[in-house]
């Protein structure tokens, strides 16, 4: 399969109301200042857009939007996160029959632990019930469950399995993932913020980047200056990410995101319950890390 995942990707967060509808005005905009600042793709439903809080329905909905947001400017990528393999199934023929998606992002089961084996069969099993190209999904620090280096070689030897996002955080993963699939039709997308550059080193093929809803251009600064060899200028953009990156930890993931977005102007709502809002000292915090990084 063709399709090469590259460049800065937005797991882009979900904008709604006050009595939690799609706010359809916030997102377009959302879309718009992402486009205008040099995006490379958009990721609905990932864990920045609080997939587990919607049904099938919303998220239907949502992926329409997007296609008319979008409108040819950038790559639309679709998250599939279940836990179970028929739910997964599921929700990828939903993608399917919306259609003009260009690929699947699969996140590990949650809660459940598993063997190896029963990882691969996961993946093996959904990308045999889709056309669609699919992203595997490592993030460890949020469902306890990791795709170890062997399994990712394993599964890149399927066809429509063409990539692994690795928020794992852990820089050896992405470098064994990195290692193991070289010369293989296969690319590796950084998930952890803090680590674009140095995975583009190593010759990951760009990030889906959650921070980069709020500074996009600043995220792709990182990518393309290092296309251009600017390493120097990759570096200062990749310090600037960082400082919002680690601003994150001040609260429950994503609600630092929004609450970014509504200091420089993009409203998005707040976060789905339980996650509370930040604290009023903990917004000021989030000021001065937007104000050092010439956002507001």
């Amino acid at each position: 399969m063709s399709f090469t995942p590259k460049g800065i990707v937005v797991p882009i967060v979900t904008p709604v109301t006050a009595d939690g509808q799609l706010n359809e005005k916030a997102y377009r905009g959302l879309v718009d200042y992402l486009a205008d600042n040099g995006i490379h793709g958009v990721f609905p439903f990932g864990t920045t857009g609080e997939f587990y809080a919607y049904d099938l329905g919303f998220y239907t909905h949502l992926l329409e939007v997007t296609k008319d947001a979008v409108a040819g400017r950038m790559q639309i990528y679709a998250g599939a996160n279940h836990i179970t393999t028929k739910g997964a199934i599921e929700i990828a023929k939903c993608v399917e029959k919306v259609g003009g998606i260009d690929a699947l992002s699969v996140l590990t089961p949650m809660f459940v632990s598993q063997t190896q084996e029963e990882v691969y069969t996961y993946y093996r099993k959904i990308a045999a019930e889709t056309s669609l190209p699919i992203i595997v999904y490592n993030n460890k620090p949020k469902t306890n469950v990791t795709v170890e280096p062997a399994t990712i070689a394993k599964l890149a030897e399927i066809d429509n399995i063409v990539a692994a996002k690795d928020s794992t955080g852990d820089m050896t993963n992405a470098e064994e993932y990195i290692r193991l699939t070289r010369g293989m039709d296969f690319s590796v997308m950084m998930g952890r913020d803090t680590l674009i550059l140095a995975g583009l080193h190593y010759g990951a093929t760009g990030a889906i980047a959650s921070c980069a809803n709020v500074a996009p251009r600043i995220a792709v600064d990182i990518y393309e200056k290092f296309q251009q060899k600017d390493y120097q200028g990759a570096l200062d953009a990749q310090f600037k990410l960082s400082a919002l990156r680690i601003a994150t930890n001040m609260g429950s993931f994503p609600v630092t995101l929004k609450e970014a977005l509504k200091l420089i102007g993009h409203d998005c709502g707040d976060c789905v319950e339980p996650i509370l809002p930040l604290h009023e000292d903990q917004r000021e915090k989030l000021r001065t890390v937007l104000s050092g990084m010439g956002l507001l």
